[in-house]
């Protein structure tokens, strides 16, 4: 039975290939397995980044309501209320971001003919929902953003 030996600079190599096949090891694991896929938080990141002053002016032409608006979870779903005022077929839209899976996100129009919208508990799974109306009264534009755990 013959030894075979190595020298330092074969071992050197032996090495350095194991130390490669351990990083591409890790690596092929986080791009294929499902539970490392992170989603952008939004897709068109410069895009929002343009309309910032827009929703900066929008989120403080809340304060010109004569109250706030208040969000409670019903058998129905999420009713958001109104303060009166904003009874008048107000026109607006609601997007529903869920920071988990961008496929359960949704984006619906509204008219509020009553100070209450009711968001149907078929488009809210459990769990965190990120929730954003923009409409129009007057002129002004409003953007009304709030965080929930349904």
């Amino acid at each position: 039975m013959s030894t075979v030996k190595l020298n330092w600079g074969t071992g050197l190599v032996i090495g350095m290939l194991l130390f490669i096949g351990f990083i591409l090891y890790f690596v092929i694991t986080m791009m294929t397995d499902s539970k490392f896929d992170h989603e952008l938080v939004v897709e068109d990141y410069y895009k929002q980044e343009l309309i910032l002053n827009e929703q900066i002016e929008a989120r403080q032409n809340l304060a010109i309501l004569s109250e706030p608006i208040r969000g409670k979870k019903t058998e129905d779903g999420w009713v958001l209320e109104f303060p009166k005022e904003l009874q008048n077929n107000i026109k607006g839209n609601v997007f529903l971001y869920r920071p988990s899976d961008k496929h359960l996100d949704s984006d619906f129009p509204f008219v509020l003919s009553e100070s209450n919208l009711l968001i149907p508990e078929t488009r809210l799974l459990d769990g965190r929902w990120n929730i954003s109306v923009t409409w129009q009264h007057e002129g002004k534009p409003f953007l009304y953003e709030t965080s929930i755990n349904y």
